[in-house]
């Protein structure tokens, strides 16, 4: 008897484990505490068939458990022959009908939502004047950050997403270089971005995330594309729709914005020297940088996606980016006086459109 509970003791502190993890999840990063329309009808879709299957394991085990009870040889003897019940219809009928039944039920939410979650016709509608009446971001993801058009408003920013509450957003994306894959776990499933072909899908926010850890959601790469995949994330910030139009109405502002080699302003003059290449600083215009843009850097939430958004972790990353993102077309600009470093690090925690 011992020996018996101590073969299950492993399985069952797993199991018990994985009910008490099941709600440890942030809400700013986990799928199981959707904040979102499209992740909160996938996450019903996953408790529909989560429970389906639950129900299954338990009659499999309930029936299990009585048979063995039932018909062991201690109570019924050596001898006993239980009734044969080969070719019975009624029994047939059964067990087919429950799993088609229960197969249906799985199908019919899965198809709708299926349909209903691709539909993207919306993109495309204008008002009387001309206007989009939905907000598209041309999303594009490169090795390995990710950059963020608005064609309405001739605007690019880079690692923070910027959208509104309360309606649909739709997304254009594709890859640069690899696959990758877009993935706001708290907001919607994941949606893959390739290099030969655009994918497009929409996101409903419904929650604005100042009052969040860090005041953002948390964006993922979900396709392993290379040696810094797991580093490879972005972050959302969401606002009403009048506090979207003010960032809208700062980023435009940036337009011209372009450091000075010749500037007072060493970190200015230095940034113009050695970074301006593959760095933008104004907020408008075309994508399509070899770096990331630089306009709203000074409001950003992390240095290079993931490290701390302090003086010391841009400098660090500026002379060695190898050794944080290994992988990443970054050269390292190790050739650079300290106070260099420390006037461009300066420099760029000044870049902000957010009060």
């Amino acid at each position: 008897m011992m020996k018996g509970l101590k073969k299950w003791r492993f399985p069952a502190m797993l199991a018990a484990l994985a009910l008490v993890l099941s709600g440890c999840g942030e809400e700013y990063l986990s799928a199981l505490r959707p904040s979102g329309e499209v992740g909160q009808e996938q996450f019903n879709l996953l408790i529909l068939t989560s429970l389906i299957m639950l129900l299954v394991i338990l009659v499999v085990v309930v029936i299990y458990v009585a048979a063995l009870v039932k018909f062991r040889r201690s109570r019924l003897g050596e001898d006993h022959m239980p009734d044969d019940v080969e070719g019975s219809h009624k029994l047939e009928f059964i067990w087919t009908a429950i799993p088609i039944l229960l197969l249906l039920i799985i199908a019919i939410p899965t198809v709708y939502y299926t349909y209903k979650l691709g539909d993207v016709s919306a993109m495309e509608k204008t008002d009387d004047d001309g206007n989009p009446e939905h907000l598209v971001v041309d999303v594009t993801a490169k090795l390995y950050w990710w950059e963020f058009e608005y064609p309405e408003y001739g605007i690019v920013t880079a690692q923070e997403l910027v959208v509104p509450t309360g309606e649909k957003v739709f997304f254009n994306l594709k890859a640069a270089d690899v696959k990758h894959s877009f993935w706001i776990p708290a907001i919607g499933g994941k949606m893959d971005t390739n290099v030969d072909n655009l994918n497009k899908f929409y996101l409903v926010f419904d929650k604005e995330s100042k009052d969040l850890k860090d005041g953002v959601f948390y964006g993922k790469c979900a396709e392993l594309c290379g040696p810094s995949h797991a580093l490879m994330d972005f972050k959302v910030k969401t606002m009403n729709r009048d506090d979207f139009d003010g960032w809208v109405a700062a980023m435009k502002e940036t337009e011209g914005q372009m450091p000075d080699k010749d500037s007072a302003d060493a970190g200015e003059a230095a940034f113009a020297q050695s970074c301006i290449g593959c760095h933008a600083t104004s907020g408008v215009g075309a994508s399509g940088a070899a770096g990331p843009n630089m306009a709203t850097f000074g409001d950003r939430n992390r240095v290079a996606g993931y490290l701390d958004h302090d003086k010391e972790n841009i400098v660090n990353w500026i002379q060695d980016p190898q050794k944080y993102k290994p992988g990443n077309l970054m050269p390292a600009f190790d050739s650079l006086s300290d106070e260099d470093l420390d006037a461009i690090a300066d420099y760029l925690l000044g870049l902000k459109v957010e009060e």
